[in-house]
């Protein structure tokens, strides 16, 4: 209940702000629990993605220290948000968001990279997939990146690619983990290039 009134806020807010947004290939979500994987571009991308795949509902991987701060930490528990300790993660990183994949109706949205600042994959999300038996689904959000400019009403554009599914027979060691890599970040280049052709990623915080 929280999570639909959060959504409708949510849209609500960004429609007002920055204008309707496009949402693409919404026919390629699977009709069951997956992960949504997307490379980090802003805070509020995760947002952007719920509203995306809308109905389907999400929960998400955040760190910590979020869960400090009483109003967001308040929301992020009712929608059964995982805690990451990204200096000691242990095996609930991985564990949780399997129990959720395999015994709810929730679905996970995943960041490979794991923060905005960062180009290079991590293992979970592939592992997870595995694990819990459910595909990858790789998206991308192409929009302004600061809270600010979306005053600017520049439009946001959310598309997803094709499901990958992860052989359950495959080891993911470094060659195996590497695979599943060049799939992700093949998909997010191939839907970034159907967005926009002359897109480039900037990271603004390093401008």
């Amino acid at each position: 209940m929280l999570y639909s009134f959060l959504r409708v806020i949510a849209r609500l807010v960004l429609l007002i702000v920055n204008g309707k947004a496009s949402f693409e290939n919404k026919e390629k979500l699977p009709k069951g629990n997956y992960i949504l994987v997307a490379p980090h571009r802003t805070w509020f991308d995760p947002i952007y993605l719920a509203l995306a795949a809308n109905p389907k509902r999400f929960t998400f991987m955040a760190k910590k220290e979020l869960f400090n701060n009483k109003l967001l930490g308040w929301a992020l528990h009712h929608v059964k948000a995982i805690s990451v300790d990204r200096k000691h993660p242990g095996p609930s990183v991985i564990i949780k968001p399997v129990q959720i994949l395999r015994k709810t109706d929730l679905s996970i949205i995943i960041f490979p990279s794991g923060t905005r600042h960062s180009e290079k994959l991590k293992s979970g999300a592939a592992l997870i997939a595995k694990m819990a038996k459910v595909p990858l689904v790789p998206a991308v959000y192409q929009g302004p990146l600061t809270f600010k400019r979306l005053f600017s009403r520049k439009h946001v554009t959310v598309s997803f690619g094709d499901p990958i599914k992860v052989n359950p027979n495959l080891k993911l060691n470094e060659e195996g983990q590497a695979k599943v890599e060049k799939e992700m970040n093949d998909a997010f280049e191939k839907l970034d290039q159907e967005i926009n052709p002359s897109f480039h990623y900037v990271d603004v915080s390093k401008k």
